[in-house]
């Protein structure tokens, strides 16, 4: 899948080192520490109320559910799940902070250490780790297309709940990040906490960017990159800082810590501001909202209603099933797809024909109509059907890929037997009707004919072809086969 992409970023002189920062908006039904709903694309400033807007005398409350998805991803990354959790306020003044302060966690994540795997092109894996999961509260949202003089502040998404996943700077390369990026995205919708979508700004990451002398290991001077909305403006916006820092390094400029955002349209980053200390946000103890207490039989309880994970799903594939990774691969790249996958395979044991339609004719049906698998009209145990008629000799696969599924499309609640039977569409084998067509075929090509019997024996292929066309595609070709080899070594 990275084949093309994965290469170090390093020269005779420097290599990058990388960290990333990222936000993840988990799936709950309200805000994080009050009960406004959360809904994309509402009317602007619809989906506020006194707390989310932080006015005198409101308190906020714990949101159960967005601290059952915290620690789920935690389980999932393998961290280590805090019992005694507090919160912070992080102080800054900003047009999107209708409070003034972030609602946090400074010095208690909620998930400490843990893991994420990636696997590089040659098939070696790499671990990134992770230093921390923390929860925390989201910021309104500026709008600055909307008039020509002044920015506009939709405080919809201020206050909803997020989670922040925090790397070490394990990363050597853009491409690295891009395949941590893709893991992380296909794990939260595994898990079902957030639906990874960098465009809606669901799922969003900020880049740690410094560059060290090549056998150095102390790191450099951190440059942040924020303002990221796709996985390859993340990777661009890497290989262009690395760039940028090498020349600055090169010409004896001071590399200092700042916050530079991502020009997408020019493929360069530019300055926002200098990078902020710890202490300039004032962190201290959140007083309205008392420490969080999560039990061991919480967390059981979390990890009892966990799915599988795609990397298990993965393995089974390959072991059980038998596919190539290739195919798991793809099975796996989303939890809908690997269940309906799974859902076909609950009908029939032909695993890799299980395989080879949900890659094939399903998904091609869900992108040429830019819909989700969900939306897909035909039940797993439909697609068993077709996989049983063919195997069963009833119907080859072009007739079931050209004829049949086209009309269950139409009919999705219709038996594949029925479907066959109303078409006419089952494979001939009447022995007299077929060597009739063989007959007609080998006088109508007689120089076809003798071509194959002076070696070209290929030619088999153009004479099941024109069979299978004067049947209207019910000939069966295996039967065709012994035929036409019984007629032309005569």
């Amino acid at each position: 899948m990275f084949a093309s992409l994965f290469k170090m970023l390093k020269n005779d002189t420097y290599e990058v080192v990388i960290g990333l920062e990222i936000h993840a908006q988990l799936n709950t039904n309200s805000k994080a520490f009050c009960s406004d709903k959360v809904e994309f694309g509402a009317a602007p400033n619809t989906l506020v109320s006194p707390i989310s807007l932080g006015h005198p005398g409101t308190l906020p409350v714990h949101n159960k559910e967005a601290v059952n998805m915290a620690i789920m991803l935690g389980l999932a990354c393998g961290c280590d799940i805090r019992k005694y959790n507090t919160y912070d306020r992080k102080n800054y003044f900003y047009a999107d902070l209708p409070k003034g302060y972030q609602i946090t966690q400074m010095d208690t994540p909620i998930c400490n250490n843990g893991k994420v795997e990636i696997t590089l092109p040659d098939g070696s894996t790499k671990d990134i780790n992770l230093t921390r999961i923390h929860m925390e509260e989201d910021t309104g949202k500026g709008l600055h297309d909307l008039d020509l003089e002044n920015t506009l502040m939709d405080y919809n998404r201020a206050g909803t709940a997020l989670v922040e996943i925090v790397t070490e700077p394990d990363f050597r390369s853009g491409d690295e990040a891009y395949a941590f990026l893709s893991e992380v995205r296909k794990l939260v919708r595994y898990l079902g906490v957030c639906d990874g979508n960098m465009e809606e700004g669901s799922l969003r990451c900020d880049a740690n960017v410094s560059i060290r002398p090549l056998g150095r290991e102390e790191f450099g001077v951190k440059v942040e990159v924020k303002n990221m909305n796709s996985m390859s403006n993340v990777k661009k916006a890497i290989e262009h800082e690395f760039e940028r820092q090498c020349k600055m390094a090169d010409n004896a400029e001071e590399i200092f810590s700042e916050t530079r955002s991502f020009d997408a349209l020019k493929g360069t980053t530019f300055g926002m501001r200098s990078k902020e200390d710890a202490n300039d946000y004032r962190f201290f103890p959140e007083p309205d909202l008392p420490p969080l207490v999560v039990t061991e039989e919480w967390i059981a309880e979390v990890k009892s209603r966990m799915p599988v994970l795609p990397k298990e799903l993965f393995s089974r594939f390959t072991t059980e099933y038998q596919l190539g990774e290739y195919d798991a691969g793809i099975l796996t790249e989303s939890k809908e797809v690997a269940d309906y996958f799974l859902g076909v395979c609950e009908h029939t044991e032909n695993y890799k024909a299980a395989a080879n339609w949900v890659m094939g004719a399903v998904k091609s049906w869900v992108n040429s109509k830019a819909r989700h698998i969900e939306d897909f009209p035909l039940a797993p145990a439909t697609i068993a059907e077709i996989i049983s008629s063919i195997d069963g000799g009833t119907i080859n696969f072009s007739v079931a890929e050209q004829k049949v599924f086209p009309l269950l499309l139409i009919n999705p609640t219709h038996k594949v037997s029925d479907i066959i039977a109303e078409n006419n569409l089952a494979l001939m084998d009447d022995d007299d009707a077929l060597q009739k067509w063989v007959d007609e075929v080998l006088v109508e090509f007689p120089d076809k004919v003798e071509a194959y019997k002076s070696g070209k024996t290929n030619l088999i292929g153009l004479f099941i072809g024109q069979v299978k066309k004067k049947s209207g595609g019910k000939a069966d070709p295996k039967k065709t086969n012994q035929l036409l080899a019984k007629a032309l070594n005569r």
